[in-house]
């Protein structure tokens, strides 16, 4: 099955697929990381999401220390011309040379960042830019924002945007300069963004990527109590409270009240989790990670699967019954 379902991203010019691949997991073990990884299985799965119709990639430096960079730009660079995907990285979360990850947003670690990036990249520029996170303790965030807009004009980035910032950090970048992305957490389960920072983003005609579109896992229709007991210390999962009781419990019964919709649609459960982000206003797509070409199958459906008013209604009230989550439940 491939994608065929592409959309504008704000203002950027850019048309992309409605689902894009993640490469949080490419990174591998460590702070930020999901365990061990394979290389060979991060590459052959880049490479079955961009056939399925995926054109677009989103990483960021600090997945693995730039080793997620490093994967992504191998699996591109073998990829024809005419077929590599559009690159999105990030800035803003650094480490040191003993693994320490801390925030830094000050104009020359923001610079650094970005030459390292298209050096692990192998590339000339990047199509997004954004900002990581917020740091409350670093330089105005306006100094920020205006370094990442003066790497547009200089041609290393071509769009800019920003992730997991709220409403008065979107306004006051706006102030400065055209925020053209908002890369926010959205699911069934983690479902806050849709009452303020994506609204903002329609309003202001910003692109909205989605990220953990099936919960880390939680609602791609494999996950099970047995697996979120086995998830090893270096998987970050194991340290969260959505994989614990009593909202393990909760998460698993919404995960199967997504069953039937899969049924009547023929498609896998995470794709339904998926495909259902895209149904929430001023959101344009959705980011899914995966570790093996088989992981993208069980989402790339969402690429072309066009949710009823029936099955939103089901959810709806799935959310309801479950009680799972947290954030608004959007109404049919």
């Amino acid at each position: 099955m491939s994608i065929n379902e592409f959309r504008e991203l704000g203002r950027t010019g850019l048309r992309i697929s409605s689902v894009g691949f993640g490469s949080w997991v490419t990174g591998g073990p460590g702070l930020m990381g999901w365990g061990s990884q394979s290389d060979e299985d991060s590459v052959a799965a880049i490479h079955r999401a961009v056939e399925g119709g995926v054109n677009w990639i989103d990483t960021a430096a600090v997945y693995g220390f730039g080793h997620s960079e490093t994967v992504v730009g191998r699996a591109v660079a073998a990829l024809p011309a005419a077929d590599r995907p559009l690159l999105f990285t990030k800035c803003g979360l650094v480490w040191d040379e003993n693994g320490v990850e801390s925030q830094n947003l000050t104009p020359e670690s923001i610079r650094r960042e970005c030459e390292d990036s298209l050096r692990r990249l192998g590339v000339d520029y990047v199509d997004l830019y954004q900002i990581h996170a917020p740091d409350p303790q670093g330089p105005p965030i306006e100094e920020s924002w205006g370094t990442v807009l003066e790497l547009v004009k200089e041609g290393k980035v071509r769009h800019a945007g920003v992730s997991n910032f709220d409403v008065e950090l979107l306004d006051r970048c706006e102030a400065v300069g055209p925020v053209e992305t908002l890369q926010p957490p959205l699911s069934l389960i983690k479902r806050e963004s849709a009452a303020d920072v994506i609204p903002w983003c329609a309003e202001h005609g910003a692109g909205v990527l989605v990220y953990s579109p099936m919960a880390a896992g939680l609602l791609t229709g494999t996950f099970t109590a047995e697996r979120a007991a086995s998830l090893p210390s270096d998987d970050w999962r194991s340290r969260d409270d959505e994989y614990r009781e009593p909202a393990l419990s909760r998460n698993l019964a919404l995960q199967e009240a997504l069953r039937p919709i899969a049924e009547r649609h023929g498609v896998p459960v995470g794709a339904v989790a998926a495909a259902w982000t895209t149904t929430v206003p001023g959101v344009t797509a959705a980011i899914v990670g995966a570790r093996t070409p088989g992981q993208v199958d069980g989402w790339l459906p969402a690429g072309s699967l066009s949710l009823t008013a029936e099955d939103l209604a089901e959810l709806a009230a799935a959310l309801r019954e479950t009680g799972a989550g947290r954030g608004p439940i959007p109404s049919v």
